[in-house]
């Protein structure tokens, strides 16, 4: 098979035609990771690859943060969710409808994912990735001299209280209690070398602003960033893989109807901890 390489119609972000992920050469990645650099997100139709195979394939970036995971309303027996504010997992999903980077309110935040579709529903459920690189090129620079040296914490406690969840310490991942890591809003890229913002739904209380200034100000951020043509939004088909960076994309999920499946296969690669770490900070 011959790679082909075509550039999706936002300011990052490529199809990637083929190659079989499930079998790739060293070569092969190479030129996957080259290009992962390049678009931020890789967007593989057709792979279908097995838990194994996605498993191998992420593990090729780096040692994994956890386990390969199910994410969406199909149950381990095969039942389906109820929509139900009850449900700490459907909590957790409609949580992720939010912009957001992933593991930003853990010590180290993620360095990538590869996500794999199973079961996708006849309508909804897509998933939307925006630019942070481009989004902060775009800044006026007055805003972006106001907010070089400020930076925000970060907390899934808090994202999900703002929905009206309230997480009990123990109900999942990144619910341990563990203290809030303080970030900067601009973020350099450690490989690139290009400066992204890092906000979304789990940054609150920037330091040195009040809250209600902090939330604006985020939220003038979010709003302003996650608009075309800066923004991409995926529509599933079974056997569709995608690896994005997530040192410089925002990503969300799109409602769907929960009286159909979606399934979907996580596996999130750990960040490294002298780029990715965040500041410890006593409250």
């Amino acid at each position: 098979m011959t790679m082909q390489v075509e550039k999706l119609d936002a300011s990052f972000g490529a199809q990637v035609t083929g190659v079989a992920l499930g079998s790739i050469s060293d070569t092969g990645f190479d030129q996957i990771y080259d290009l992962w650099l390049e678009h931020a997100l890789l967007v593989f139709p057709g792979q279908h690859l097995t838990k194994g195979e996605q498993e191998a394939f992420a593990s090729r970036f780096g040692e994994l943060e956890f386990e390969l995971s199910p994410i969406g309303n199909v149950k381990k027996d095969g039942t389906l969710r109820v929509d139900d504010d009850s449900d700490n997992v459907v909590q957790i999903l409609k949580g992720n409808e939010g912009w957001h980077y992933d593991s930003t309110y853990m010590e180290i935040q993620a360095l990538a994912t590869v996500f794999t579709a199973h079961r996708v529903p006849s309508k909804g459920g897509q998933t939307g990735w925006a630019d942070m690189r481009s989004a902060y090129t775009a800044l006026k620079d007055d805003l972006k001299i106001k907010i070089e040296d400020l930076s925000a914490f970060h907390s899934l406690y808090h994202s999900q209280r703002k929905i009206g969840h309230d997480p009990k310490t123990g109900s999942g991942y990144g619910f341990d209690n563990q203290q809030p890591p303080l970030r900067p809003l601009v973020k350099i890229h450690p490989e690139t070398g290009l400066p992204a913002l890092l906000i979304g739904r789990h940054a609150y209380d920037i330091a040195g602003l009040t809250e209600h200034e902090s939330e604006r100000l985020l939220g003038e951020l979010t709003n302003f960033a996650c608009q075309p043509p800066r923004l991409y939004i995926h529509s599933w088909t079974v056997g569709d893989a995608v690896l994005w960076d997530n040192r410089c994309l925002m990503h969300r999920a799109y409602p769907w109807d929960f009286s159909e499946a979606r399934e979907m296969w996580l596996a999130r690669i750990a960040g490294n901890p002298q780029t990715e770490s965040g500041s410890a900070v006593s409250l």
